[in-house]
């Protein structure tokens, strides 16, 4: 993955007010379609335009797109789908203007995933869902993953790039040695004789993801945490596909926009369902979301064929501009022909994901858990970085703060507590 600092990165704020400043930039158009083959009926998905960010102000609206691929049943993909989206809005202050908003929905959609696992879990259930979970917001898109599901964007200039992590154990190198040194162990399925088959998995459980909402019989070192990837688009807009791994074992990116250039958005998610199972049959739940991004006075078009795309979904995959002053006067400014990359983040540490890296001045409650939002007496609180190398430099009041039980979960998801029982049960 790519680190924030080998990025020329304009400050969010800065963005939003050339963009409020400037009267002929109106938001997107947001045009989707999704379509589906079941295997399992255990994929599910969320899409709503025109939710509110302030009530009863239909000027400040946002748009949400989710997808949710269950395994071991679907009662985690249901109660994340149903639950998801409020979690994160609780964790955002009251009273926040846009960029303020904008800037803290990274840090209220990790407080959101954890919340709605550690809610489930409770409930003693033991399936488990990938998440791809996408915030649009003017020309902001916000995304949120876990899993092996995939968003993938190609701007209107053809660039194509990758918004959500691959949390296979498979592929990804960093997550397998987090879930080791937390006291998992990896490896691929036993047959007996020496002779190992299959995927790499977690074990005990079987399950060949490193993170998950759900999965309680797996242990809490399978953690809820998402990447989270803020980009902010041109104004000339583009399309975005989110897919269940159904359509990505399939198909790559390339192939998918190009086999349905020119459609749209229903009969795009149609067609990416219908060559994913035609080139590999149906062999698991193979879900789409088409969403197009359009400026407001252009009607949805065909894309222009896609440029040479940026390679490498876990490298620096955002076209660099020549380093501009955010100094300069509005009026001067022009507007990107490329996606500008404003946030990313993997960490499965909460003490890094909770703690507050932009300039905002009292977003969070001091006496209210990070995580849960429960109220808190003065010195109930546990500061979230209790027990890191940042403990001995804190002051008492140090935050932000986690209620007793959420910082059991987030030790148990650091391996610094044993997780209960783990009853073993194999999963896709």
């Amino acid at each position: 993955m790519s680190s924030r600092g080998e990025h020329q990165t304009v400050p969010l704020s800065v963005l939003l007010k050339r963009e409020l400043a400037n009267e002929k930039i109106e938001k997107p158009e947001i045009v989707h379609g999704q379509a589906s083959q079941s295997k399992k009926g255990e994929d599910f998905t969320f899409l709503k335009t025109e939710c509110q960010r302030a009530v009863g102000d239909g000027v400040t609206t946002f748009s949400v797109f989710g997808l949710f691929d269950g395994h071991n049943g679907s009662a985690a993909a249901i109660y994340t789908k149903e639950n998801l989206l409020n979690n994160v809005l609780n964790a955002l202050p009251m009273d926040l203007n846009r960029d303020e908003w904008v800037a803290a929905l990274p840090r209220a959609l990790v407080a959101g995933f954890v919340k709605t696992d550690k809610d489930f879990q409770e409930r003693a259930q033991t399936s488990g869902t990938t998440v791809t979970f996408v915030i649009i917001e003017g020309w902001v898109i916000t995304v949120a993953s876990v899993g092996d599901s995939r968003c993938i964007f190609e701007s209107a200039e053809g660039g194509i790039y990758y918004l959500s992590a691959d949390h296979r154990l498979e592929c990804n190198e960093e997550e397998r040695e987090r879930i080791t040194a937390s006291g998992g162990e990896v490896g691929r399925l036993n047959t007996g004789g020496g002779a190992e088959i299959g995927p790499l998995r977690c074990w005990p459980g079987g399950l060949c993801l490193s993170r998950s909402i759900g999965d309680m019989d797996v242990g809490e070192f399978i953690v809820p945490v998402p990447y989270v990837k803020q980009v902010k688009l041109s104004t000339a807009g583009g399309r975005m596909i989110i897919s269940s791994d159904g359509v990505w074992d399939a198909l790559s990116a390339e192939v998918a926009l190009d086999c349905c250039r020119g459609m749209p958005p229903d009969a795009a998610a149609a067609q990416i369902v219908k060559e994913a199972v035609q080139a590999k049959g149906l062999r698991d739940d193979t879900t789409c979301i088409v969403v197009d991004i359009l400026p407001h006075e252009k009607p949805a078009a065909p894309l222009p064929p896609p440029k040479k795309p940026v390679k490498g979904m876990f490298k620096a995959m955002f076209r660099k501009k020549p380093s501009e002053s955010s100094s300069y006067v509005d009026k001067e400014y022009m507007e990107p022909d490329v996606v500008e990359e404003l946030f990313e983040e993997g960490s499965a540490m909460l003490s890094e994901r909770l703690d507050t890296k932009y300039p905002l001045c009292n977003m969070f409650k001091l006496f209210m858990c990070a995580v849960c939002q429960l109220e808190m007496k003065p010195g109930e609180g546990i500061s979230i970085h209790a027990g890191t190398s940042n403990s001995v430099r804190l002051r008492p009041w140090d935050g932000p703060f986690l209620c007793s039980s959420c910082q059991e979960k987030k030790e148990a998801m650091e391996g610094k507590r044993s997780s209960g029982d783990r009853h073993s049960s194999e999963s896709d």
